[in-house]
């Protein structure tokens, strides 16, 4: 029978068959010894199918549907392997705050080039708008929109605590499964219990002596908030490490370069130091937002995409 990976653990996944009925299933072997460098053979949005065991006492994932996409990242203690985060996502929404904890434009950056890389809708949205009093802080969240907006991205403006345009980010989840991802403390679960507030997910408070968020989110896990529609929510990612990646594609990733390119004289350009750079010239007189240009430096300089272990 067919069913959807709503949890995964590593060699066990919870699975939501066609008929309604939420399974614990194992993971067979064999997945894990197909070369794939992945911690996570089955990843929560997996299509499978399972079957009864032979003694009848659990269920077994005997196969996975092909992905329409993923989003993977570089495992924090593995270099050598990549984590599927999520599978067969119809929406991401890269949840950010612009203080406690402040989302640095790296971070962002690396989840929107994961996303262009695998063709999944993004939208960057911006929470706890409430709190955003100080001079300093509603620079920070103008200058966030400003980069975003100018790289062709949706900044979605909420306040999970207030309802603050949730009704607006309910209209652009609706009817696909969605992802949230973000550091600890953007208050993804809380969120969703804003969405749907029957779920009652467990929300954590902002270390006061690091402004930053404590994990409640163990595991991904997809949670249906109304017909048709699906959450995948995500743990706290510190970091997001690049996998899978050539230097030579990342400009492709970035559509203000995509557009750029086409007037660079050399068609190998690889945007720094090139004469007659296109790309270059609109960073230099402000057509191309900084902090995006030195973000792709940073891509194109980084170990990441240089390892041999990605080839």
């Amino acid at each position: 029978m067919k069913g959807l990976v709503i949890r995964s653990t590593g060699s066990f996944c919870t699975v939501k068959t066609d008929d309604g009925v939420i399974r614990e299933c194992k993971v067979r072997g064999v997945f894990r010894m197909k070369g794939l460098r992945t911690t996570n053979p089955i990843a929560v949005g997996d299509r499978v199918t399972v079957e009864e065991s032979v003694g009848g006492d659990y269920y077994v994932i005997t196969e996975i549907d092909p992905r329409e996409n993923y989003i993977i990242r570089r495992s924090i203690n593995l270099s050598k392997e990549a984590h599927i985060l999520a599978a067969n996502v119809g929406h991401a929404f890269v949840i950010a705050t612009v203080s406690s904890p402040r989302t640095s434009y790296g971070f962002i950056d690396r989840m929107l080039i994961n996303c262009e890389a695998y063709h999944i809708p993004v939208s960057v949205v911006v929470n706890k708008c409430d709190l955003y009093e100080s001079d300093a802080d509603l620079d920070k969240l103008a200058e966030l929109q400003d980069i975003y907006t100018q790289a062709g991205y949706e900044v979605l403006l909420v306040s999970a605590s207030t309802g603050f345009q949730v009704d607006e980010l309910r209209k652009r989840m609706d009817g696909k499964i969605n992802l949230f991802i973000g550091h600890s403390g953007v208050g993804k679960s809380t969120l969703i219990n804003a969405l749907n507030p029957s779920l009652e997910l467990k929300t954590g408070d902002i270390s006061s002596a690091h402004s930053k968020g404590k994990h409640t989110t163990t595991f991904a896990e997809l949670f249906g908030l109304w017909e048709d529609t699906w959450i995948i929510d995500t743990p706290g990612v510190k970091e997001f490490g690049i996998v899978d990646m050539k230097k030579e594609e990342i400009g492709d990733y970035f559509p203000e370069i995509r557009a750029l390119s086409e007037h660079c004289r050399f068609s190998n350009c690889m945007h720094e130091n090139e004469p007659g750079c296109a790309v270059k010239e609109a960073a230099e007189d402000g057509r191309f937002e900084v902090h995006r240009y030195n973000s792709y430096l940073g891509l194109l300089h980084s170990e990441e995409l240089s390892k041999e272990s990605w080839d």
